[in-house]
Formats: C-alpha cells, structure tokens, sequence
C-alpha cells in the first residue's frame, strides 16, 4: 500500500463520480482493519502534533488543535470504536474531516491511499460485525485480496457527543 503524503487532499468533481458509477475514497487502517471514508468528507491528512487535553470530556475526546487560526476538537477513533489503545507511531495521522457540518480531526493509525472505485464494489454491511455498531457502516468494499470497511462519517458522533465537540470547541474560541 501507498501512504498519502500530501497534507492537502484534492476533491475531485462529483458530477464525474455520478456519471461513471464510481467513488473516490481515503483508505486508513486502525487496530489492524482498514476503513474507507468518501473523500469528499475529508479535508486534509496532518501529522500527529501537540494536542491540548480538555477536562471533564469524554475519553475519546483527545482535545483540540489550532490549525490555521481553526479551533479543531480531535476525536481517537480508536477509542471511540471501543478498540484496544496503542501508542502513537510515524504512520499515526489526523484526518481533518466534515462530520454533520462540523470540521474535526479524527486520530487514525496509517493513511493507506486514495482508492477510486465502482459502486458495485459496495456490497451492504452484514447484520453483526464486531466490534462496530452497523449504523456507522455503509458497507464493505471488495478489492482484489482484501475487504474494506466502508463508515459514515457523520454518524461517528452521534446527537450528544456532537453537542460536547460543539461546546469545547464554542469554548475555546
């Protein structure tokens, strides 16, 4: 697998995934899976940098970043998945991405690579899949010589921890 090293990601024109049946994705890995976000939801891919902890947030809430004068709550998805937590490596990345209207940084264990691909790849998620509540998946992804676990991204957080973020980040303004 290809890392993504640009730090910008370019959005591609939708009409042209509309016209041709296929869809633009950003591959990362986390706790030995690999997940597949639309990349029209992704913003940029940073580095790991200095993350300042907020008291009395939940745990999966790791804090905020100042990115470009943009207050930014970072989100461990890791955590939030209820996965076991590692430490940090030089592949560990946050993905800056819209979920629900709001921009967050979520923390990811490796960017793989931007996959093209066609939309009867997707097939719908099976009724249990360990681990991940179904409503966070659209489906999986059958490539080649592996599955890809296909999220939605706005359902990441749900009504109450959307009202958290908004609130520190509200505070740190």
């Amino acid at each position: 697998m290809s890392t993504v090293t640009s730090e910008k990601l370019v959005h591609r024109d939708n009409s042209l995934s509309e016209a041709t049946g296929t869809i633009q994705l950003v591959s990362f890995c986390l706790a030995q899976e690999e997940y597949g976000i639309e990349i029209t939801k992704v913003q940029e891919i940073i580095l790991m940098g200095e993350i300042t902890r907020v008291p009395q947030t939940p745990p999966y809430i790791k804090g905020l970043i100042n990115l470009r004068s943009t207050v930014i709550p970072i989100v461990d998805l890791r955590l939030r998945f209820a996965l076991e937590q590692t430490p940090q490596t030089e592949a560990t990345r946050i993905m800056v991405v819209n979920v629900a209207g709001k921009t967050i940084g979520i923390i990811v264990d490796a960017v793989s690579e931007v996959l093209r691909i066609s939309e009867n790849q997707v097939a719908p998620p099976p009724p249990t899949v360990a681990g991940l509540r179904q409503d966070y998946l659209t489906g999986l992804v059958k490539l080649e010589s592996r599955l890809l676990i296909l999220l939605d991204i706005d359902k990441i957080l749900d009504e109450e921890q959307t009202e958290v973020v908004e609130t520190i980040t509200a505070d740190a303004s």
